[in-house]
């Protein structure tokens, strides 16, 4: 006899559990709206449909395409993130922005993961990445107490979220937990050294491949080793990436060899992605051209350059821009397991 299958998401018992969830999330939404309109930011909207959904290696989009009123046809893409689009608005003269925007990432699906979700960006002009630090402590709090909670919780675990975070760089967290020197397999020029990461990797059990590149091997250390780690008690800030890890990122003035970049996590779970904002056009390209070549090399494709965004990126000031999983961090002051129990109407799994 085959094996039920679960009811759909549409089914009344199975909306009735989830609902407590999905009542959170609007909670959390209208005070994630609130916090940042009492701080003078501008609720923006950007499209969906983007010339490149965005270039980095490892981010795979959803493909279609504009039929003109005379027939001709035109590749774009469900944007992978608002990214693009909310930075030319910079270059237009905004200040502060941010959007509750929805996403798209093909090849993602499972507790954490959903090929469509929300993702809240804001962006701050004339302001250091340090300042989205802050920010990502008060977004927090105010998830927390929209959802009326003091705790934040996935898996076994939980964090105060009222608690300041704690602040760790990639290269103090790779020597606590992994015993391994990054910086000294990262060049003044931010080159790499593939085989010195390698052999250090293999010393502590974590597998390297032949073919192996060093951005495969610290992204295994990475997950192996430090993520599990992290925000525990409370949020961590994990910053000052290498800059061969942070395309979009400028370097630090005082090591090049690192970027302004941070995640942020709590109860082991990545929860933002942030930057001081690289706006340097030629560079930003060269950049763009590394991670379509490294996705040419393990999927055989590459996305376009939306070369009106570098056009823009030559105007646009100084500025600091985070992202953060909008799901995810209702799933955690929600106390929910999966991320499809904080989505009003989930995306049809393929067979």
């Amino acid at each position: 006899m085959p094996e039920l299958q679960p009811s759909p998401w549409w089914s009344p018992d199975r909306h009735a559990d989830r609902r407590p969830f999905l009542i959170a999330r609007n909670r959390i939404t209208t005070a994630v709206r609130a916090w940042f309109e009492a701080r003078d930011f501008v609720e923006v909207e950007t499209p969906a449909l983007q010339v490149s959904p965005g270039n980095e290696a490892h981010l795979h989009a959803f493909a279609t395409e504009a039929i003109g009123p005379g027939g001709g046809r035109s590749p774009l893409y469900l944007r992978t993130s608002p990214e693009f689009a909310a930075k030319k608005l910079l270059a237009a003269g905004e200040i502060r922005t941010f959007e509750l925007a929805r996403v798209w990432r093909n090849r993602e699906r499972g507790p954490l993961h959903h090929p469509e979700f929300t993702l809240l960006e804001w962006y701050r002009v004339g302001e250091t990445y340090e300042t989205l630090m802050a920010d990502c402590a008060g977004l927090l709090a105010v998830a927390a107490e929209a959802a009326g909670t003091d705790v934040l919780s996935f898996r076994g675990l939980s964090i105060d979220p009222l608690a300041d975070p704690q602040r760790l760089t990639l290269a103090e967290a790779f020597d606590r937990f992994a015993k391994i020197d990054l910086l000294a397999t990262v060049e003044a020029d931010g080159a790499t050294d593939r085989d010195a990461l390698a052999a250090a990797a293999a010393g502590i059990a974590v597998r390297v491949a032949p073919d192996d590149t060093w951005a495969d091997v610290f992204s295994r250390v990475l997950v192996e080793k430090i993520e599990p780690r992290l925000g525990r008690e409370r949020a961590t800030i994990l910053c000052d990436y290498p800059v061969s890890e942070a395309a979009l990122a400028r370097p630090k003035a005082a090591d090049p060899r690192v970027a302004e970049r941070f995640e942020l996590y709590a109860c082991g779970v990545e929860l933002a992605n942030c930057f001081g904002e690289l706006t340097d056009p030629a560079e930003q390209r060269r950049r763009f051209e590394i991670e379509m070549a490294e996705k040419t090399r393990v999927y055989g494709e590459r996305y376009p350059v939306d070369e009106d965004f570098l056009t823009a990126l030559a105007r646009m000031p100084d500025a600091s821009g985070g992202a953060l999983g909008l799901d995810r961090l209702v799933m955690l002051a929600a106390g929910a397991s999966h991320i499809e129990q904080v989505l009003w109407a989930p995306v049809a799994e393929a067979p």
